[in-house]
């Protein structure tokens, strides 16, 4: 078994099982057709496969009309049986592969799953809270910045046989995730306040540009219409809010940030599901970054998929790291997590 064969077998029992049954056919049959997974061998090595690969078909299919369109729930409500599309597919992507190699080089995979707030708000509020400081989050790996502004959203956590609910701003997306694991603490209820919002990424994504707009929506899975609803929503919210964003290697941007931060704000360096795309070496460089910066400013480190799926708090100040909290692994879309 070669190593595309194994991501896209993963991929499919790991991430799309029960949750997409679209991508979870087509990537057990795309295993094994060796036309397709030719082309699938043009993807650049840093992304990854199944997703850019299932992106780049979404968005080819947006712009055009094609029977395949028939079996994607994003495209028509009664969508036909998965079990036929195969074909169709396979003779799209045949069709279009210049465009799909295209589209391997020029577009990366940079989902901004606004439901990930859900685990990152309780956080940020529980740092405020031990710090007493309002915060200045940096987000790396930040896309559209949708994450930078999760204290205008409103939550509604699942625990137990109860409903909890927040509300931050009247009228603003209801973001809904459940909670599986102890009770969320009575500072949920705070007001978290932000004072300063940067995002840092290879590649900012533009809103406004159209283009640039459809192929984040070409990102959403076909089955989750609640995720397509809340990222424009959410975009609508987001373009509001004053935040500075930075493109470039995020190794000479983070230091003139962080340096430049006001000593009355806390940073908070964020990023989920980013660092499983750094290379070992960038991880390493970047970990050595934050220990030098740390003497300048101390620093709360949240992010998880750096080395394992869980979700870490660490607290970085003069050189040394502090794992304050460890969550399991929430769900990839965020429409789970544990509290602890």
């Amino acid at each position: 078994m070669d190593i595309y064969t194994k991501i896209f077998q993963q991929f499919a029992e790991k991430e799309a099982k029960g949750s997409s049954q679209l991508y979870y056919f087509l990537s057990k049959r795309v295993v094994e057709d060796l036309d397709l997974m030719e082309i699938i061998r043009e993807i650049p090595a840093s992304q990854p496969k199944p997703n850019l690969f299932f992106a780049s078909m979404q968005y080819l299919l947006s712009k055009t009309e094609n029977p395949l369109r028939e079996y994607y729930p994003s495209f028509t409500k009664n969508p036909l049986p998965i079990e036929d599309s195969f074909e169709l597919f396979k003779e799209f992507a045949l069709k279009h592969k210049n465009h799909l190699i295209k589209l391997f080089h020029s577009k990366l995979v940079q989902t901004n799953e606004v439901r990930r707030a859900a685990y990152l708000y309780p956080l940020f509020l529980r740092i405020s809270e031990k710090t007493n400081k309002p915060l200045t989050l940096i987000e790396i790996g930040t896309s559209a910045g949708l994450l930078l502004c999760l204290d205008a959203y409103n939550y509604e956590y699942a625990e137990e046989n109860k409903s909890l609910k927040i509300e931050n701003l009247q009228d603003s997306i209801l973001i809904q995730s459940e909670n599986r694991g102890n009770q969320l603490p009575s500072y949920i209820h705070s007001k978290l306040k932000i004072n300063n919002r940067f995002g840092i990424d290879l590649n900012i994504v533009d809103l406004n540009n159209q283009e640039e707009y459809e192929w984040m929506l070409a990102l959403i899975w076909p089955e989750h219409s609640d995720r397509r609803k809340q990222f424009n929503e959410a975009s609508q919210i987001a373009n509001n809010i004053k935040k500075d964003m930075f493109e470039g290697d995020l190794l000479k941007r983070l230091p003139h940030i962080i340096k430049s931060s006001k000593p009355e704000n806390q940073i908070v360096l964020f990023h989920t599901h980013v660092a499983n795309q750094f290379p070992a070496q960038l991880k390493k460089d970047f970990l050595e970054l934050l220990d030098e910066l740390s003497y300048t400013r101390s620093i709360y480190h949240v992010y998880n998929n750096m080395f394992d799926a869980n979700l870490h708090q660490d607290f970085i100040k003069d050189g040394k790291v502090i794992e304050e909290l460890i969550l399991k692994s929430p769900d990839g879309h965020g429409k789970w997590f544990y509290w602890s």
